[in-house]
Protein backbone atom coordinates (compact mmCIF):
# COMPACT_ATOMS: atom_id res chain seq x y z
CA UNK A 1 0.00 0.00 0.00
CA UNK A 2 1.57 3.35 -0.99
CA UNK A 3 2.22 5.85 1.82
CA UNK A 4 -0.37 8.26 0.41
CA UNK A 5 -2.99 5.53 0.74
CA UNK A 6 -1.82 4.61 4.26
CA UNK A 7 -2.08 8.28 5.27
CA UNK A 8 -5.57 8.62 3.75
CA UNK A 9 -6.69 5.42 5.49
CA UNK A 10 -5.35 6.59 8.86
CA UNK A 11 -6.91 10.04 8.50
CA UNK A 12 -10.28 8.52 7.57
CA UNK A 13 -10.11 5.98 10.41
CA UNK A 14 -9.42 8.69 13.01
CA UNK A 15 -11.87 11.20 11.48
CA UNK A 16 -13.66 13.11 14.24
CA UNK A 17 -11.23 11.98 16.96
CA UNK A 18 -9.32 14.56 18.95
CA UNK A 19 -6.34 14.43 21.26
CA UNK A 20 -6.47 15.38 24.96
CA UNK A 21 -6.10 19.06 24.02
CA UNK A 22 -9.03 18.89 21.60
CA UNK A 23 -6.88 19.02 18.44
CA UNK A 24 -7.70 16.76 15.45
CA UNK A 25 -6.01 13.41 16.06
CA UNK A 26 -4.60 13.35 12.53
CA UNK A 27 -2.22 16.14 13.59
CA UNK A 28 -0.56 13.71 16.00
CA UNK A 29 -0.33 11.00 13.35
CA UNK A 30 1.26 13.43 10.89
CA UNK A 31 3.75 14.63 13.53
CA UNK A 32 4.78 11.05 14.36
CA UNK A 33 5.17 10.15 10.66
CA UNK A 34 7.27 13.29 10.12
CA UNK A 35 9.29 12.46 13.24
CA UNK A 36 10.02 8.98 11.90
CA UNK A 37 11.10 10.44 8.55
CA UNK A 38 13.34 13.03 10.28
CA UNK A 39 14.98 10.25 12.33
CA UNK A 40 15.87 8.35 9.16
CA UNK A 41 13.00 5.90 9.22
CA UNK A 42 12.04 3.99 6.10
CA UNK A 43 8.68 3.77 4.32
CA UNK A 44 7.58 0.75 6.37
CA UNK A 45 8.20 2.66 9.60
CA UNK A 46 6.48 5.78 8.26
CA UNK A 47 3.45 3.67 7.32
CA UNK A 48 3.45 2.19 10.83
CA UNK A 49 3.64 5.71 12.28
CA UNK A 50 0.44 6.67 10.46
CA UNK A 51 -1.26 3.53 11.83
CA UNK A 52 0.39 3.26 15.26
CA UNK A 53 -2.76 4.05 17.27
CA UNK A 54 -5.39 2.70 14.87
CA UNK A 55 -5.94 -0.69 16.53
CA UNK A 56 -5.54 0.57 20.09
CA UNK A 57 -8.08 3.36 19.49
CA UNK A 58 -10.50 1.01 17.69
CA UNK A 59 -10.21 3.17 14.58
CA UNK A 60 -9.32 0.04 12.58
CA UNK A 61 -9.61 -3.61 13.51
CA UNK A 62 -6.86 -6.17 13.94
CA UNK A 63 -8.59 -8.08 11.13
CA UNK A 64 -8.26 -5.04 8.85
CA UNK A 65 -4.54 -4.88 9.65
CA UNK A 66 -4.09 -8.60 9.00
CA UNK A 67 -5.70 -8.29 5.56
CA UNK A 68 -4.20 -4.91 4.59
CA UNK A 69 -1.74 -4.69 1.70
CA UNK A 70 1.11 -3.78 4.04
CA UNK A 71 4.45 -5.46 4.58
CA UNK A 72 4.82 -8.01 7.34
CA UNK A 73 7.30 -5.66 9.06
CA UNK A 74 4.87 -2.71 9.03
CA UNK A 75 2.12 -4.89 10.50
CA UNK A 76 4.50 -6.18 13.20
CA UNK A 77 5.47 -2.62 14.15
CA UNK A 78 1.82 -1.55 14.43
CA UNK A 79 1.01 -4.59 16.56
CA UNK A 80 4.07 -3.98 18.77
CA UNK A 81 2.94 -0.39 19.38
CA UNK A 82 -0.63 -1.43 20.21
CA UNK A 83 -1.02 -1.47 23.99
CA UNK A 84 -3.10 -4.34 25.34
CA UNK A 85 -5.71 -3.76 28.08
CA UNK A 86 -4.10 -4.20 31.49
CA UNK A 87 -0.62 -4.58 30.03
CA UNK A 88 2.27 -3.35 32.16
CA UNK A 89 4.55 -0.64 30.78
CA UNK A 90 7.47 -3.06 31.17
CA UNK A 91 5.85 -5.74 29.01
CA UNK A 92 4.83 -3.12 26.43
CA UNK A 93 8.40 -1.78 26.28
CA UNK A 94 9.83 -5.31 25.95
CA UNK A 95 7.60 -6.00 22.93
CA UNK A 96 8.66 -2.74 21.27
CA UNK A 97 12.34 -3.49 21.87
CA UNK A 98 11.90 -7.02 20.46
CA UNK A 99 10.26 -5.82 17.23
CA UNK A 100 12.62 -4.61 14.49
CA UNK A 101 11.80 -1.01 13.53
CA UNK A 102 9.33 -0.32 16.34
CA UNK A 103 11.62 1.63 18.66
CA UNK A 104 12.15 4.46 16.18
CA UNK A 105 8.39 4.86 15.68
CA UNK A 106 7.76 4.85 19.44
CA UNK A 107 10.55 7.40 19.92
CA UNK A 108 8.84 9.75 17.45
CA UNK A 109 5.48 9.12 19.17
CA UNK A 110 6.91 9.91 22.61
CA UNK A 111 8.69 13.00 21.29
CA UNK A 112 5.43 14.42 20.00
CA UNK A 113 3.37 13.34 23.01
CA UNK A 114 5.87 14.90 25.44
CA UNK A 115 6.43 18.07 23.43
CA UNK A 116 6.13 20.93 25.96
CA UNK A 117 4.10 23.09 23.56
CA UNK A 118 1.64 20.24 23.05
CA UNK A 119 1.40 19.51 26.78
CA UNK A 120 0.92 23.22 27.53
CA UNK A 121 -2.40 23.10 25.64
CA UNK A 122 -3.86 20.83 28.32
CA UNK A 123 -6.07 22.68 30.80
CA UNK A 124 -5.41 20.38 33.72
CA UNK A 125 -2.04 20.60 35.51
CA UNK A 126 -2.54 17.14 37.06
CA UNK A 127 -2.98 15.61 33.60
CA UNK A 128 0.13 17.41 32.32
CA UNK A 129 2.15 16.08 35.26
CA UNK A 130 0.79 12.53 34.93
CA UNK A 131 1.49 12.38 31.20
CA UNK A 132 4.97 13.87 31.57
CA UNK A 133 5.82 11.21 34.15
CA UNK A 134 4.31 8.45 31.98
CA UNK A 135 6.31 9.49 28.90
CA UNK A 136 9.53 9.91 30.92
CA UNK A 137 9.11 6.43 32.39
CA UNK A 138 8.49 4.87 28.98
CA UNK A 139 11.59 6.57 27.54
CA UNK A 140 13.61 5.09 30.42
CA UNK A 141 12.14 1.60 29.89
CA UNK A 142 13.07 1.83 26.21
CA UNK A 143 16.58 3.10 26.93
CA UNK A 144 15.96 6.40 25.15
CA UNK A 145 17.74 9.55 26.20
CA UNK A 146 15.58 12.36 27.48
CA UNK A 147 15.05 15.07 24.89
CA UNK A 148 16.75 18.44 25.51
CA UNK A 149 14.65 20.86 27.53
Amino acid sequence: MPLTEVEATARAAHEGQTDKAGRPYAEHLRAVAEGVRARGGDEEQIAAAWLHDAIEDDALSAQWLEQAALTHRTKNIVLALTKRPGESPEKYAQRILATPGALLVKEADLAHNANPSRLSRLDDEATRKRLTEKYTRMRALLGLELPPV
